[in-house]
């Protein structure tokens, strides 16, 4: 047995580990092909565990990347246009500017030494077969390792295929147990699984021959294995066996091996499926609507029609649990793809499927309209959590709900989901895709009216932060224009906000003065706070930008003050103390001010793992280390900022002409104090000490960074 992790999603290894039976000879092969093959994929049937066969490879060379194994978990994956996207995401690359998710990927790989696994390939192969390609194209020392239950048909692939356990041949007591002791097979499998279900269980020269028919009877197929040692709990192992070999009996005209290998699983698939209670089997069928993981709160919530179905719930979920069917892990559960594509079967057979999705949709667009209408509320970054948590899902039901185009679902709960999400998309630095799926609503919504207005308007302002100003402006000018059209005047607040925020990127700086005057106005009508909380940031960096220091940090503090002591909210409040750092740097005597407001600032921004926010506020302290006779310290914040915009694919200050000025002088400043050698030497300190926390850090969490107070 190996002990492998089953983590999905992430850098290898994790914790949470179980056992991998057998498979040595195979595993030793697969290192030797990795070795010499930069495209590998495992292929074999469902349920035969070519995950946990590609975990265990990754355990056994990981030392041999230098930036380790990575493992995307693609099962809930079902737009191949979003696989870059859950590729850079896994990675912990944001999407902060206008390069394509594939671009931001290829580059980042470009450099690296890592094993990149690709899991679950079979639904969206087209897809990976070309990710895989570029890949390799560029980045000469990514191996990716994929499974799939088909090859990937791509140029230099090697095709690793993966079987069934073996059985061994004699059902006579002593070979078969001396058989069991060498371990490595489907008896050893159904000997450790039979324990967990019943801890008394032990195979035995009574029951020996039994369980070697039972594992013949499945091929040695593990998942098919897996799920029939748990109906023990109630069945004698002689008559489970009895059971089985009668169902199969009427599929095969009794000939053990006589269905193919996929029947076969099906055949125990169902036949679990029909020891299940009529609850546990509805249960399971509406549980595939899931991607990836769930809450016993949101089984309860998209599963029950009614309340009173709820305890019906919870008692057939820990059934499902009991029969292995439901993975509990860390207070979440799963299904395996086998199972919930079975489930997804007969919940379409069963006429639920729309009804049950509604309510996916349904609990998620509640979700997200919540933290769109308290985006600025104390518990921002709780609810922030909560999102990126059921990212998955929040992707599922946009999809749910967007296509086909002639579904009945209701495509304005995808729209307000996707709306709604404007800030998620900022905070998780999800930019591209946030723009992905509004680009779905404008596809579907062609005529004028509130869909379309918001969509135009939220996806100005998410493109405002990669760069794309001109079409920026044009969204924001459009989904304006329309919202007044049609009298919405919360749209239409919006949309002069970000017009302004636009303009400001521009330079075009008197406009922009105008149109935030307008936007306040409209905003406070509105009694929309947290757009206006957003407008002042953006005032203030107007201000700064413009060469008025003392109206930005003025504007800063009027934010801070409309947040409250104590505030909560994380996003605004950091950049507020961003721009005031700024500011103040500009402003004679506040320099002390300024390393405040900076660190109040990065400290924010470190809990967010905001990489961009940091490297604002790193290069910043950089500028003030200059001013206040500390070149070492500024060579080594200067290189610690590096590596910050490189890894969230931005110019430096969006290549600001007035920030960059203030950089180049700062690095000019230390770079003749200390002598080019010592000088590139703090600065390659910094730079390494930050990239090695970067390439430690999985996205979606705090970016913590020690930051020396001397150098």
């Amino acid at each position: 047995m190996l002990a492998v992790s089953c983590s999905v999603s992430g850098r290898f290894p994790h914790d949470g580990y179980t056992d991998l039976v057998g498979r040595q000879d195979e595993l030793a092969r697969l290192a030797a092909v990795l070795g010499e093959s930069r495209l590998v994929t495992i292929v074999g049937p469902g349920g035969v565990g070519k995950t946990r066969v590609a975990l265990a490879v990754a355990a056994q060379t990981a030392a041999g990347y230098r930036d380790g194994p990575w493992i995307v978990e693609l099962s809930g994956l079902r737009d191949p246009a979003l696989l870059p996207n859950t590729v850079a995401g896994v990675l912990g690359l944001p999407e902060q500017d206008a390069r394509s998710a594939l671009a931001a990927l290829l580059e980042y790989l470009r450099e690296r030494e890592l094993l990149l696994i690709l899991d679950t390939c079979e639904h969206v192969l087209d897809a990976c077969a070309s990710l895989a390609q570029a890949v390799l194209a560029v980045a000469p020392r990514v191996t990716v390792l994929a499974t799939s239950r088909q090859q990937l048909d791509a140029s230099g692939e090697h095709i690793f295929p993966v079987g069934p356990l073996p059985v061994p041949e004699a059902e006579s007591p002593a070979p078969a147990l001396a058989g069991l002791e060498a371990g490595g097979d489907a008896v050893e499998l159904f000997a450790l699984r039979a324990a967990a279900a019943v801890p008394d269980f032990a195979v035995t020269t009574e029951n020996v021959a039994d369980v070697i028919r039972l594992c013949r009877r499945l091929d040695g197929i593990p998942l098919a294995i897996e799920l029939a040692a748990m109906p023990l709990r109630t069945l004698p192992l002689a008559e489970l066996v009895e059971r089985l070999d009668h169902r199969f009996a009427l599929l095969s005209t009794g000939r053990p091996g006589a269905l193919p290998r996929h029947k076969t699983l099906r055949t125990a698939i169902e036949w679990s499926y029909e020891l299940c209670s009529a609850t546990e089997r509805r249960l399971w069928a509406r549980l595939s609507v899931f991607a990836g993981r769930f809450s016993l709160d949101a089984a309860e919530e998209v599963c029950a029609e009614v309340s009173v179905e709820r305890p019906d719930v919870v008692n057939a979920l820990i059934g499902l649990v009991d029969k292995s069917v439901v993975l509990h892990e860390g207070g979440q559960y799963r299904m395996l793809d086998t199972l919930r594509e079975f489930g997804a079967e007969r919940l379409k057979s069963s006429g639920e499927e729309d009804s049950c999705r509604s309510r996916h949709i349904a609990r998620y667009r509640a979700m997200a309209e919540y933290f769109g209408a308290h985006f600025a509320d104390a518990d921002q970054m709780n609810r922030y959590r909560e999102l990126r948590e059921v990212h998955a899902n929040l992707r599922a039901a946009m999809e749910y709900a967007l296509e086909p185009a002639d579904g009945p679902l209701d495509a304005a709960a995808g729209a307000e989901l996707a709306c709604s999400l404007y800030g998620y998309w900022q905070i998780s630095c999800l930019l591209g895709e946030g723009t992905y799926w509004l680009t779905k609503v404008l596809d579907r919504f062609t005529a004028a009216g509130p869909e379309r207005a918001r969509a135009l308007v939220n996806r100005g302002f998410l493109r405002s932060f990669q760069g794309n100003v001109d079409d920026t402006l044009a969204d924001c000018e459009a989904g304006t224009a329309m919202a007044l059209a049609i009298g919405d005047e919360a749209i239409a607040a919006r949309g002069f906000q970000h017009m302004m925020l636009t303009l400001t990127f521009l330079g075009r700086h008197d406009e922009a003065a105008k149109v935030s005057e307008e936007a306040r106005s409209r905003l406070r009508a509105c009694g929309d706070v947290a757009g206006e909380l957003m407008l002042l940031a953006q005032l203030g960096h107007l201000h700064q930008l413009a060469g008025r220091p003392a109206e930005s940090v003025a504007v800063c503090e009027e934010g801070l003050a409309l947040l409250g002591p104590g505030s909560g909210e994380q996003w605004v409040t950091t950049y507020l103390h961003v721009v005031s750092g700024f500011a103040l740097f500009q402003m004679p005597g506040r320099e002390a001010d300024c390393d405040a407001a900076l660190r109040r600032a990065l400290h924010g921004k470190e809990e967010l793992g905001d990489v961009i926010g940091i490297a604002y506020a790193l290069d910043v302290l950089g500028w003030l280390a200059a001013k206040t006779g500390s070149p070492a310290r500024t060579a080594w914040l200067l290189g610690a900022a590096d590596p910050l915009w490189e890894r969230g694919g931005s110019v430096r200050f969006s290549a600001t002409a007035i920030m960059e000025d203030f950089h180049q002088q700062a690095a000019a400043t230390a770079r003749e104090a200390l002598g080019d050698a010592e000088y590139d030497a703090r600065y390659a300190a910094g730079t390494s000490y930050v990239r090695r926390r970067l390439d430690a850090h999985v996205g979606g969490g705090p970016l913590r960074l020690e930051i020396p107070e001397s150098r």
